[in-house]
């Protein structure tokens, strides 16, 4: 899950110059280790990856493993969107992110100011205003973030 989010994706993005990515590289990436989640973390975390990953009859091991024994769930795009905002939200507040930090890795300009001259996600941007008619991602991300801060998603 945290290799996965957005939060990590940004933390790449400014650590790797090329196109290139080799293993040291990738040693020094901010990867929570292990022993850093809490049972609650896990009882939050564990459920959504076992929805985002086990929609096929071959990944039944890993259901199992998860201790999950029923059936693989239906590939649902937009269930899975909020999925995955959920995680990123969870996961900018493992790793001690504010609201507004998170705003700005979604989007500078957001933060910034329209003629800011950088973008973090910006074909992930485009394509959403253009398939959904606006950045969805942000949207569900910060929602996700809004319901944690308040108790309302757990």
């Amino acid at each position: 899950a945290n290799i996965s989010t957005l939060i990590l994706d940004y933390f790449v993005r400014t650590k790797v110059a090329g196109l290139n990515l080799n293993f040291f590289i990738l040693k020094q990436f901010p990867v929570l280790s292990p022993d850093k989640y809490s049972e609650d973390d896990l009882i939050f975390i564990t459920p959504r990856v076992l929805r985002l990953t086990y929609t096929a009859y071959d990944l039944k091991n890993w259901a199992e493993d998860l201790g999950y024994n029923g059936e693989p769930f239906t590939f649902d795009p937009d269930s899975r969107a909020i999925l995955r905002s959920e995680l990123d939200a969870y996961y900018a507040k493992l790793y001690g992110l504010t609201r507004d930090e998170l705003r700005y890795i979604l989007d500078p300009a957001d933060v910034m100011g329209a003629d800011y001259p950088s973008e973090t996600f910006a074909v992930l941007k485009r394509s959403e205003i253009k398939e959904f008619g606006e950045y969805r991602t942000q949207r569900l991300v910060l929602e996700a973030w809004d319901k944690l801060e308040s108790g309302q998603l757990s």
